[in-house]
């Protein structure tokens, strides 16, 4: 798709390129109905007015916007490390925007990266996806997502089907008989923790079940383990799903605290696989996730985005791998 330039707006609205920039920069020397008229022009094509003023016309920066949360680096460090070894082989720079939640305004930070005038942004965050896609999409950058499986124009995205996973996970287990199946909420990845729950709920439909053990955690809990240990005194599972490492050893924790025996009473598989999920006694089952070729696929899908590659594959499905340990019987 066509970037959107200085040019393109003075045409549609039939004034200079002097014109525009007045408007831009608040010149009282405009007429009021052609400032309006550069004004509906400017919000037609989805020109970003600050951006402009900080440059007449956009060029191409070799810079690429990466929108990270700041929880869980561990796991997060890997897909950066990914993107950017294959962004310095292709000449481009990464400007990473970090997301606090609950303290970020998710408004300034596609502020930031519409003024800083990146060619493209790789997303890895659920959370920025439900408030923003839409008014990220609108300025005609290209935009890879990570983790999730989404379609949009001008937008790719390379994921793992969590779905899929724990679907399988739970077939397994329902397959055994075994149907006291519960998956703590991640109030930090709301999308991994939505696709847990389809998979889940599909697997028990399959068996004629309904899936009843999502596991919210109260507003007043302050952690899984708080909300866990109490849970646990009077509720017993088969197995116990945690989306990242920290809940996993949440619930470790909390089964040992309520004499529950791992995995002979309770089995434990976390999603996301991380150097501590085999680092802790006992050492916790889990999903391999490719997590360094995710950033890595990311960020190779932009640069074709970026030559305009229209009849390439914008949804890349990466594989994943179930890595038993001591949490499992099996």
């Amino acid at each position: 798709m066509k970037r959107v330039t200085i040019y393109d707006v003075a045409k549609e609205a039939d004034v200079s390129l002097a014109t525009v920039s007045r408007v831009i920069n608040g010149s009282d020397v405009v007429k009021q109905p052609t400032r309006e008229r550069v004004e509906a022009a400017i919000e037609k094509l989805g020109y970003k007015p600050n951006a402009i003023a900080q440059g007449l016309a956009l060029q191409k920066t070799t810079t690429i916007g990466l929108v990270v949360p700041e929880a869980s680096f561990t796991y997060t460090g890997q897909v950066i490390n990914g993107l950017i070894d294959v962004a310095k082989i292709y000449n481009y720079n990464i400007m990473l925007h970090t997301i606090t939640a609950g303290i970020t305004d998710i408004k300034d930070i596609i502020e930031d990266i519409i003024k800083s005038r990146v060619d493209g942004v790789v997303i890895y965050n659920d959370k920025l996806l439900v408030d923003s896609m839409a008014q990220l999409s609108k300025y005609n950058i290209p935009i890879v997502v990570i983790g999730n499986k989404i379609k949009a124009e001008n937008v790719g995205c390379v994921y793992v089907d969590i779905e899929k996973a724990v679907y399988e996970l739970c077939m397994k287990y329902l397959s055994e008989g075994k149907t006291r199946i519960g998956i703590i909420e991640d109030r930090k990845n709301h999308y991994s923790c939505d696709q847990m729950v389809l998979g889940a709920k599909k697997a028990f439909a399959s068996h004629g079940l309904e899936f009843d053990g999502f596991l919210k955690i109260p507003a007043e809990s302050r952690t899984s383990y708080s909300f866990l240990m109490d849970y646990l005194k009077d509720h017993e599972f088969d197995l116990m799903i945690g989306n990242r490492d920290s809940q996993a050893m949440a619930i470790l924790n909390a089964a040992r605290e309520n004499n529950i025996v791992v995995p002979n009473d309770l089995e434990v598989v976390c999603v996301i696989d991380t150097k501590y999920n085999s680092m802790v006694r006992p050492t916790i089952s889990s999903f391999a996730i490719p997590s360094y070729d995710l950033g890595a696929v990311s960020m190779r899908l932009m640069t074709k985005m970026l030559q305009d590659q229209s009849e390439m594959e914008r949804e890349i499905e990466l594989s994943y791998l179930f890595t038993p340990r001591q949490t499992t019987k099996n």
